[in-house]
């Protein structure tokens, strides 16, 4: 590996590939962005891998020219050389009396070593980078982690590790469950992460070296200095998509790689987003709630998944938190509310509230009963007939009447269902709709696709079984660790988890919910990639997972009169 090497540039003082050695030998290694004055000053860092040295235009052009069309600001008062995925532009932080440290984790960019993302392995690694940041010359001894995804899922990882040097995380849009929440959603296999892992990993790994990028600052591999054979490289890493295929339940595999908010004692703001199904939603909230220490914030905003994090809002919102905590100032964070919720309305409109809570306490839970009569949503229960509907084909919708009063509707999410297959299982997809009075359907910009709708919530029926020590009647925790087959023709009772979600129903408008056996989909739109079709990346569509002969068939909805079922709402009154 090539020797560190220090340069003053943009008004920083800039180390290239500073060593980190871990305790096994591995030595990962670290650009480091500081002022140029001696001190000692507070420490953000993170580590992913992927790439430290990969610019973000250069590695998402897409994107960058998405964000930087829509808010200018981004780019404005920075050269934009430096500016990273999901980390923050160490010209905007460096002037503010910050130190910027960005790790290639083990395996990935000019970091050598075994690639296993969210390993204990690599947790340990960025437990022990956090003692080295905060014991290095230039350290004013607190270290706080920011980043979106996986830099804000890692941080759920390390910081029950109790790193002494961890001052205060910023968990961006970042899950912590990773079977329920990146991996298996309801027990449904996510094709996200095989592809991701081959987009974005594979591509990334140590020893691409000379196949890949080179940085435009610097020109040197992204992911070198040496290159491996594409054998050597298949040894180094692990089989991510086979190990997903393999594991159904959620064994130990899916808990090494999965945070615990309950042992989070470090001050902590979680930052969600409400269009963020199928990755970037549920964990905030869920770590807020869990998290025991006092000092805990939530803040939910909309939008793209990397849009808020690099606007100046979101800069001002991170700086405040940064500033309270790694450099003792008086930010006025003092007086955040515990919960800040951009609360939206149709047309992308969203309004700053502040809330006490999480889920708010003067919730109004309301039952909406399925009527299989007339397909509408009641405050009253009506027996009926069961509804048969393909589970490739357009499901079944229920509506509400026009709402006759402007509704809220902000929290977590839950329905009650009776189902039957003409098989041995059946996978429900649940969507929560807003429609107008002109029968169109209200979505929003979601994290990762632009037209997302209010809600998602899936469940295998197999999966169903509860653990009733961690359910709620608005948020139903499965066990997902044996499966149930069912009997063609016997309906199962199931209890079907919709992630929180937050919109202002009009009066006049309805809302909907349809029950499907497959994704939710829209028509596709001009101006919008074909493959986005209301839920990005997070399409459950394997085969391996969802043989048709068992997913492809018939299912029934049942309206028992003793046991009808329903859609809980979390409405908010005035």
């Amino acid at each position: 590996m090539e020797q560190m090497r220090t340069e003053v540039a943009d008004g920083m003082r800039i180390d290239w590939d500073v060593p980190i050695p871990m305790d096994d030998g591995v030595v990962l290694r670290a650009d480091v962005y500081r002022p140029i004055e001696d001190g000692h000053y507070p420490v953000i860092l993170a580590m992913s891998p992927y790439c430290k040295g990969l610019n973000f235009e250069q590695g998402r052009k897409t994107f960058w020219d998405e964000l930087v069309h829509s808010f200018p600001e981004v780019a404005e008062g920075t050269t934009n050389k430096y500016q990273n995925w999901e980390r923050v532009d160490p010209e905007k932080w460096v002037p503010d009396g910050y130190v910027c440290v960005r790790v290639d984790a083990r395996g990935s960019g000019r970091s050598p070593g075994y690639i296993d993302p969210f390993s204990a392995r690599e947790t340990k690694d960025l437990s022990e980078c956090i003692e080295w940041a905060g014991t290095a010359q230039w350290s004013n001894g607190r270290v706080g982690l920011l980043g979106i995804s996986y830099h804000a899922m890692n941080q759920w990882q390390v910081a029950p590790l109790r790193p002494a040097h961890l001052a205060a995380i910023c968990v961006w849009e970042g899950c912590f469950d990773f079977y329920r929440e990146a991996c298996r959603h309801g027990g449904i296999l996510s094709a996200f992460q095989g592809t991701w892992y081959h987009r974005r990993i594979i591509n990334c790994q140590h020893g691409v070296g000379d196949r890949g990028p080179r940085s435009i600052v610097t020109g040197e591999t992204i992911t070198g200095p040496e290159t491996l054979s594409e054998e050597e490289l298949a040894e180094n890493r692990r089989d991510l998509e086979s190990e997903l295929l393999a594991r159904p339940f959620d064994d130990e595999f899916y808990r090494e790689r999965s945070g615990v908010p309950e042992d989070v004692h470090v001050p902590l703001l979680s930052s969600a987003n409400w269009g963020g199904q199928g990755m970037h939603t549920r964990g905030n909230f869920e770590g807020f709630v869990a998290a025991p220490t006092p000092d805990k914030w939530l803040s939910v905003h909309g939008h793209t998944h990397f849009t808020t994090f690099y606007i100046n809002s979101g800069i001002d919102l991170q700086k405040r938190f940064f500033g309270h905590f790694l450099k003792g100032e008086d930010t006025g964070w003092t007086s955040q509310p515990p919960v800040e919720l951009y609360v939206r309305h149709p047309g992308e409109k969203h309004v700053v509230r502040a809330e006490s809570e999480w889920p708010l306490a003067r919730t109004r839970w309301t039952k909406f009963y399925l009527n299989p009569g007339d397909r509408t949503l009641g405050t009253s229960p009506t027996a009926g007939d069961p509804i048969q509907y393909e589970a490739m084909g357009q499901g079944v919708t229920f509506l509400t009447p026009p709402l006759t009063e402007e509704t809220e509707i902000t929290g977590p999410v839950a329905a009650k269902l009776f189902l039957s297959s003409d098989t041995t299982d059946a996978d429900v997809f649940l969507v929560l709709h807003v429609f107008d009075p002109a029968g169109e359907e209200v979505t929003f910009i979601g994290s990762n696709d632009p037209r997302t709708p209010v809600g998602l919530g899936w469940l295998r029926a197999s999966h169903r079984k509860l653990d009733q020590a961690r359910s709620l009647p608005y948020r139903p925790y499965h066990t997902h660790d044996e499966a149930l087959p069912l009997e063609p023709g016997q309906p199962v009772e199931l209890d079907v988890e919709i992630w929180p979600t937050c919109v202002v129903v009009p009066a006049g408008y309805r809302i909907g919910l349809t029950i499907l056996g497959r994704d939710y989909e829209k028509e596709p739109a001009p101006g919008i990639p074909s493959h986005l079709r209301g839920i990005g990346p997070f399409l459950h569509n394997l085969p391996e997972d969802r043989p048709s002969e068992i997913f492809g068939g018939v299912n029934t909805l049942h309206f028992p009169e003793d046991q009808p079922p329903y859609l809980l709402l979390p409405v908010i009154p005035d």
